[in-house]
């Protein structure tokens, strides 16, 4: 199954999958409200518009796995990503990205190796994947790189399809 086919449900309940962005270099992160890393939120959506017309999109997949810094429910951490950070991309309904419960979309991610060769659970909250048109995993990044580093804008600069 392709990473575009697996279900995924929004924050509303409603099931979708990830392929109507099978044509766009799809950064996938999963998120937190209350993580000392959760400005990052501002760094993906000034991503989101720089590159939108390019062909990124951004989508997070909210997750109470570490230290439990994701406790609200999806109506309230959508509230909380549009008043606080001005989110337009998709927060889908919250997962587990680690663990018995591992959402299938993690499963496959979770494959990839991340520039040291280490592949597994994610580390934490903001663990970014870069999905090339296509489905193919090019890029895992760690939390602590800042989706604003230069770094992090050439490699996305580098694998957008337009």
């Amino acid at each position: 199954m392709s990473l575009y086919d697996i279900p995924v449900d929004t924050a509303s309940g409603d099931t979708t999958t990830l392929g109507a962005y099978d044509d766009k270099l799809l950064l996938v992160v999963n998120v937190a409200s209350r993580c000392g890393l959760t400005p990052q939120y501002g760094d993906l959506q000034q991503l989101q518009e720089k590159y939108r017309e390019r062909g990124l999109q951004v989508v997070g997949f909210p997750s109470n796995q570490f230290n439990g810094q994701e406790p609200g429910t999806n109506a309230e951490i959508q509230e909380f990503c549009v008043a606080t950070y001005g989110v337009d991309f998709p927060v889908f309904a919250k997962v587990d990205v680690n663990g018995a419960d591992q959402h299938p979309v993690y499963g496959e991610l979770t494959q990839v190796a991340d520039a040291t060769g280490e592949a597994g659970d994610v580390a934490w909250n903001f663990e970014k994947y870069l999905v090339a048109p296509g489905g193919r995993v090019v890029a895992r990044v760690r939390p602590q790189e800042s989706p604003a580093a230069d770094k992090f804008v050439a490699l996305v600069e580098a694998n957008l399809p337009a």
